[in-house]
């Protein structure tokens, strides 16, 4: 893993949550969707540190500190072992994959800064399906620009010419 070049991915992926996409009740969340990215293409020792390191990342921009974290990082964990047995490789596979995720991880997430006592909106469900579906359908078409990036092999386009 290229910890650097992670770190400005995390960066920059935080930044555009924090600033473009603040004013929109519903929309793609990057830090979930390089949740799903690093589970799936990482061993599992890196997708379990990408993991809380992008919930802390999530939860600098959140309302409280602390359950995203928690949350990214429980679900990134569970993805990764998944992951060991079931091969999520093709779009689809992918897209659910990330709408399954965010919608737990948030949910646990919204729970436990409920628990600490942070003010849920009125319509959060409806916040966390429009961001689980928005995610899934803008996610795996992330995936190979942070593999460019991050210089993981996603082995998409190997076909034998026979």
């Amino acid at each position: 893993m290229r910890w650097l070049r992670f770190a400005v991915l995390i960066l920059l992926a935080t930044i555009l949550q924090a600033s473009l996409f603040a004013d929109l009740n519903i929309r793609p969340d990057l830090l979930s969707i390089l949740l799903v990215f690093f589970a799936i293409y990482c061993n599992i020792s890196e997708a379990i540190i990408t993991s809380f390191t992008i919930g802390f990342a999530a939860d600098l921009i959140g309302p409280a500190m602390g359950p995203q974290m928690l949350s990214y990082g429980l679900f990134g964990t569970a993805l990764a072992y998944l992951h060991r047995v079931i091969t999520i490789k093709r779009m689809p596979h992918q897209a659910l994959a990330i709408f399954i995720t965010v919608l737990l991880a948030d949910a646990v997430a919204y729970f436990l800064a409920f628990l600490k006592g942070q003010p849920i909106a009125p319509n959060i469900h409806t916040a966390l399906l429009g961001i689980s579906l928005y995610s899934s359908l803008v996610g795996p078409f992330l995936f190979l620009p942070s593999a460019w990036w991050i210089r993981i092999k996603t082995n998409r386009v190997r076909r034998s010419l026979r």
